[in-house]
């Protein structure tokens, strides 16, 4: 995969796309805009937003929103996911096939509605007059098509307010569109593996990052509407292979050892020495697997390949296994909304890879995009009052009250309640709706207590490339909360990590991290170390070269550990400081293990 044609492309489209519909913006708001007349409830709404966040916030939103669309329905016309291009055009074309087949009078009944093709037809034919006919007819065949897809992936194709849809950029098929510029950059070749969604994303955010880090130098602190900008790692796939394949591999080995999936698994570690003392796992269904700082879900995409092989050799039937998979494998939380809506539609990609009717089956990834909620305490106690006062213990107040600042502390977070589950179960059954005023708060309290079941410690494997930020970039609130909650571990966003995952697995369940490898040599560190020596098992390190990673400035680490002390234990270890360079670290790393592997047998 050419990643330096999408970097190019992706920090393209992001200016050009915030100029596009900055300029689209001055347009809807003007005192006689079309828009107003037409759309009066749409740009009020706008104008809500405007004066709720700020006209840049919504500027960059409304622009990442239409790229990730853009990207979505690009890699979908490529794999032939949609049933017309909607993108992108037949071969040897250069209009998109949605309004090729348009011109010649064939528009997809389900996707358009009866009023819309008529607008359309009209278009197309001259009969209503316009200074761009085709742009405006393709305009309103894109919209179609986005809310068509609402029904099957609402995270990606959602219904905010409609504005999104007002600021569409206008230039859409010219040769210097931002569709052309698409289409050049996510060739077939790039949009093989759903892995190109990650990519863009982490080049979509990069210059985004890089004005972030040149404020560090001027002692301007990482804002919490800035921490994923300045946080986000693509992992190299290698290193997802070898984290996955030592923590969920490792578990389905001990529980059957008679597979043969280590066959599939180059960069497994076997233990040493036969381990009878292991979390027992009667079938798939029960291997929850969660990311907690997914970003686009490169860590899920590839579970979900292991996972299916897991599935497969149990004998499940092909047709059910992606569903199974959604449903109760695999689950991310992600702090960014752009970066969880991305992680849920590679998800769905995977499962529609696999299974040719998966789009009609309604499922929807288990991914958690984090948000900030706050409750008045008056209304807080009218919902108590109205629900019933046995239900709300200190606990569950305390829980409503921990999200407030989520945008800050994202999945360090750890619920008061230790029933979130009963507690939720029991909620949903109340019906609101009589009550305007309290159903409002009430699917608030839901989507919080939905936040604090997915932070509830219930997972059998915990992999994840977590935030690293040190206390020179932290926000004073954040830094105060650190010491607070993780005074151990207060230097680094990444220890804190550590612990928080470990408390997220259940006893004897599998972890995988990529962090920075200071923590086994630096004085800061040494509770950390000797927390994870005496206290949990290290089942596999590899340590890389000093510069053996592209996307970060300090040096590397990947290791798994396993939620309990076993004292007598031998871990697998790997330290390629003699290998200079990332384009050597995987290879080096599968050369060493495959040889130990060898010696092993």
């Amino acid at each position: 995969m050419d990643t330096s044609k999408l970097k190019k492309f992706a920090q393209f489209a992001r200016s050009s796309l915030i100029e596009q519909v900055d300029l689209k913006l001055d347009t809807v708001l003007t005192t006689d805009s079309l828009a107003r007349r037409e759309s009066a409830e749409a740009v009020k709404a706008l104008e809500k937003a405007i004066s709720n966040n700020s006209r840049e916030y919504v500027i960059e939103r409304v622009a990442y929103i239409w790229f990730n669309r853009f990207c979505a329905l690009r890699f979908m016309d490529v794999n032939r996911y949609t049933r017309v291009g909607v993108v992108s055009p037949t071969e040897g074309q250069f209009q998109p096939e949605i309004l090729a087949e348009a011109k010649m009078g064939h528009i997809d009944e389900d996707m358009v509605p009866a009023a819309v093709r008529q607008e359309i037809q009209g278009l197309l034919s001259g009969r209503t007059p316009s200074r761009d006919s085709q742009g405006e007819a393709y305009r309103l065949l894109v919209v179609a098509a986005c809310r068509d897809w609402h029904r099957n992936m609402p995270f990606l194709f959602q219904h905010i307010d409609d504005y999104t849809e007002l600021l569409l950029p206008d230039d859409l098929l010219s040769e210097n569109s931002i569709l052309a510029y698409t289409r050049e950059a996510m060739t077939p070749d790039a949009c093989e593996s759903v892995e190109v969604i990650g990519w863009l994303y982490q080049f979509y955010i990069s210059e985004k990052k890089d004005q972030i880090f040149d404020g560090l130098k001027k002692n301007q602190k990482i804002t919490p509407s800035n921490i994923p900008a300045a946080t986000q790692l693509f992992t190299p796939h290698w290193i997802v292979r070898y984290l996955v394949q030592n923590s969920l591999g490792r578990l389905w080995l001990l529980n059957r050892p008679q597979s043969r999936l280590a066959e599939q698994m180059e960069y497994y570690i076997p233990p040493e020495q036969p381990d009878t003392d292991f979390l027992k796992i009667n079938g798939p269904e029960e291997i929850k697997v969660c990311d907690p700082a997914c970003g686009s879900g490169h860590m899920l995409t590839y579970a979900f390949d292991l996972l299916y092989d897991i599935y497969e050799e149990e004998g499940y039937d092909p047709s059910e296994i992606p569903e199974n998979i959604l449903t109760h494998n695999l689950y991310g939380i992600e702090l960014d909304e752009r970066a969880g809506e991305l992680a849920a539609f590679a998800l769905t990609m995977k499962a529609r890879e696999r299974q040719r009717r998966f789009f009609s089956k309604g499922i929807r990834p288990n991914i958690c995009v984090l948000e900030k909620i706050a409750f008045d305490d008056d209304v807080l106690t009218e919902y108590m009052i109205a629900v019933g006062k046995d239900l709300f213990t200190p606990e569950l107040r305390k829980t409503l009250r921990q999200f407030d600042e989520a945008d800050n502390f994202g999945s360090l977070i750890t619920p008061k309640a230790s029933n979130v589950a009963d507690i939720l179960a029991t909620l949903e059954t109340k019906d609101m709706g009589g009550r305007l005023f309290l159903a409002e708060t009430h699917q608030r309290v839901l989507t919080v207590l939905r936040m604090a079941d997915y932070l509830s410690p219930r997972y059998a494997i915990v992999v994840a490339n977590p935030p690293y930020m040190g206390g020179k970039g932290m926000n004073p609130r954040l830094s105060s909360w650190l010491k607070q909650n993780y005074e151990s571990v207060k230097t680094d966003l990444f220890a804190a990590f550590i612990i928080r995952n470990l408390e997220l697995a259940v006893p004897k369940g599998h972890i995988g991290f990529m962090t920075p490898f200071v923590w086994m040599f630096i004085s800061s560190y040494e509770k950390l170390r000797t927390f994870l020596i005496e206290q949990k098992t290290i089942t596999s390190l590899i340590q890389l070269e000093y510069s053996g990673f592209d996307g970060a400035t300090v040096p590397i680490c990947t290791f798994t550990l396993e939620n309990a002390y076993k004292p007598d234990y031998k871990g697998g270890y790997v330290r390629l400081s003699d290998f200079r360079g990332a384009d050597q670290q995987g290879p080096r790393a599968l050369e060493i293990i495959q040889a130990a592997r060898r010696i092993g047998k």
